[in-house]
């Protein structure tokens, strides 16, 4: 191994683990753009940083829901895999190494923190009383079970607490307790659990976070659970569980939070076999000179802060230098919405935004708190087109021509306006400062201060007026080369935030953008003819974006699967909608129609156009059920349809009705079969 180099400071940061049971949308997104903001600007300024991450790819929904799919755990997270891969890369998110939690790698660090930690007296173990499916032959956790509250009578409630009146209760105190997976009256049953003694660590944890590892306001939070108390931390599943099986412990699996976290360590084990001039335990030894730095969401701070330390430090393993929380987005003010549109998944934003609109609006919004930030879209359009294309690529544009057009692409031998610029390169270690804090907004708004004081240069000295009298174009030449470096400086600042507009710079002033080169200003020099680096966002790619959002809910409920959920340890099945009345279910008007024709829909995965004859007329339905059915296959066939549902206004044309069908989606998507004897049009009670 080489040695770590002695000016330069080895960094490395990691985001927390996706869930490998869903897509990435914009909520998870935040994270991973901070992170890699904060990665690619240690980089531009020359420090050794490695950014790693992976997916966290066990637990009970990753099992279910590949039971659902009729696939196997390991294909359903390859699958996933690849598409939070392609997502993060759409996004500009740039890891050294993206791994998976399930690797060979994770399993021998989790087997060995496990065994030091049980070698030294932090291992307990008990028998535990637990709900059991005697249908699907597996403890439930209480999340999996449903009832009736114990207290308010409310139906349908989760067995740790009722949302309806806020009581606590345990599993079996519900009345008619059910198994959310299958139905079945779960059994009360014992079993051997493993726990880690975290109690023993409370003075240690007290200390370290206290030592400024932590933002405030999350020391604070846990210094209210270190004062109520700690307990022991159940750390073990039983069989069938998709995860690592514990060391001599047949049929007792680690709790997905065990080797969720030393997932990190694998990856960047993994990027170290890989490149070969690494060393793993420079970084992670317990008297480590390197930089180690977690980004997560301030939900997951228990399990980062408390269990995480006390994990590395019995195993002999350094403790972050610091973990970074940051807090929820939402949208327009509000939480995100399927029903308005605003749950909006990372493809479809991608599908219709350039993804440094994104990454520039979370930038100017990130602080080193823990708020929660509103991505509130009119003021993204509005910052956007100001900032981006109103401020920064304007100085490039109005300056470009006359250097194009007049001086065959070169830049003057000499700056004229030499204090001009040197107040954009005294910003930088102000902006430098900024961005190490993670205090990214203000960042943000000093370049775009810097963006206002160049606009104004170009106004004074009015190019476009001295250009129309040849005695005064030397001064052209002079004053475009000004604001030409100018914009370098300020795309510099920025290449961390919008690396792609950034490498469309340097093409276009043919030079590389380097913080530690500010000063080596662009003379005599040639530059490339200058193209638009950044388009406005038009109102109506915000409105096609939201409505693509819906019909992405509608394709589910037109398919009756449930949407996958992003949470471990969570059931993989929607909760029954609210009750309502026999009136309102009369309402409904259901009618067999007959599938006359059916077309692929050009630019949809999931759906298909059919058209249906309901006996008095005949309907144009888009149904997403093209996993199951080839076109050809379904015309003469039989559905059910809802058929005073409101015509929806789609994306591919107008939807009049709903197509009713059943199964668990996939390839088992059923309708009615031709010979049902059903005739079309007849109202279904």
């Amino acid at each position: 191994m080489s040695e770590p180099s002695a000016h330069r400071r080895d960094i490395l940061v990691t985001s927390a683990l996706p869930y490998a049971n869903g897509p990435i949308h914009l909520g998870h997104l935040l994270e991973y753009i901070q992170s890699d903001i904060w990665v690619r600007y240690q980089k531009l300024r020359g420090e050794n940083c490695h950014y790693v991450c992976a997916d966290d790819a066990h637990g009970t929904a990753i099992m279910l829901r590949a039971e659902r799919e009729g696939i196997t755990p390991e294909q359903l997270i390859s699958r996933i895999q690849a598409e939070h891969e392609r997502d993060f890369a759409g996004f500009l998110v740039e890891f050294d190494n993206y791994y998976s939690t399930h690797s060979e790698e994770n399993r021998e660090l989790s087997s060995y923190i496990y065994q030091k930690l049980r070698d030294r007296g932090h291992i307990a173990t008990r028998s535990i009383t637990q709900a059991y499916d005697p249908e699907k032959g597996m403890f439930l956790a209480d999340r999996f079970i449903k009832g009736t509250c114990p207290r308010c009578r409310t139906p349908d409630q989760y067995g740790d607490n009722c949302e309806a009146c806020g009581a606590t209760y345990t599993p079996m105190e519900l009345i008619e307790p059910r198994s959310a997976l299958s139905g079945a009256t779960p059994e009360e049953r014992e079993s051997e659990h493993f726990f880690f003694t975290l109690p023993d660590f409370a003075d240690f944890l007290r200390e370290w976070t206290n030592s400024g590892a932590l933002q405030p306001g999350m020391a604070n939070k846990l210094a209210e659970w270190l004062d109520a108390g700690l307990h022991d931390w159940d750390i073990s599943r039983d069989a069938p569980y998709f995860g690592f099986e514990i060391p001599d412990s047949p049929g007792k699996y680690f709790y997905v939070w065990v080797d969720a976290p030393v997932g990190y360590l694998a990856s960047f084990q993994n990027l170290c076999n890989q490149r070969g001039d690494i060393d793993f335990d420079h970084y992670w030894r317990e008297d480590s000179t390197a930089e180690v730095y977690h980004f997560i969401g301030k939900d997951i701070v228990n399990f980062h802060a408390l269990f995480w330390p006390a994990m590395l430090k019995t195993a002999g393993f350094r403790t972050p230098t610091a973990i970074n929380c940051h807090g929820f987005v939402t949208v327009n003010g509000q939480k995100m919405s399927k029903s308005r549109g605003t749950f909006i998944m990372a493809r479809t934003y991608l599908d219709h935004l350039h993804p440094e609109y994104l990454r520039y609006y979370f930038a100017a919004k990130l602080t080193a708190g823990v708020d929660d930030m509103d991505l509130n879209l009119d003021d993204f359009v509005q910052k956007v087109n100001s900032d981006l294309v109103g401020k920064v690529v304007n100085i490039a544009s109005r300056s470009a021509g006359f250097i194009t057009k007049q001086f065959d692409g070169h830049l003057g031998s000499e700056i004229t306006e030499p204090e001009r610029l040197k107040e954009f390169t005294d910003a930088a270690e102000e902006i430098a400062g900024y961005y190490e804090e993670r205090e990214i907004g203000r960042a943000m708004k000093r370049v775009m201060e810097l963006a206002d004081r160049a606009n104004q240069y170009v106004d004074e000295q009015k190019p476009w007026v001295l250009a129309k009298d040849e005695t005064t174009r030397d001064q052209v030449q002079a004053i475009s080369t000004n604001a030409l470096n100018m914009f370098r400086i300020l795309m510099t600042y920025l290449a961390p935030v919008l690396p792609e507009t950034a490498r469309n710079a340097e093409a276009f002033l043919n030079t590389s953008l380097d913080w530690r080169r500010l000063e080596d200003h662009l003379l005599d020099h040639g530059i490339n003819k200058f193209k638009p680096l950044m388009k406005r966002i038009d109102s109506k790619q915000i409105e096609a974006m939201l409505e693509a959002s819906k019909e992405d809910v509608a394709q589910d409920q037109q398919t009756t699967q449930q949407p996958a959920q992003s949470q471990k340890e969570t059931p993989d099945v929607e909760p029954i909608a609210e009750q309502i009345e026999f009136d309102d279910f009369t309402k409904v008007d259901l009618r067999v129609a007959k599938i006359e024709n059916a077309e692929h829909v050009e630019g949809a995965d999931k759906l298909l156009k059919l058209t249906l004859d309901i006996g008095a007329e005949q309907r144009q339905v888009f149904a997403g059920i093209k996993t199951a059915y080839a076109p050809e296959d379904l015309i003469g066939r039989l559905t059910v349809m809802v058929a005073n549902l409101k015509p929806r206004k789609m994306k591919f044309g107008v939807s009049e009705g709903m197509v009713l069908a059943a199964g668990p989606g996939g390839e088992d998507i059923w309708l009615l079969a031709p010979d049902s004897g059903a005739t079309p049009g007849l109202r279904v009670m």
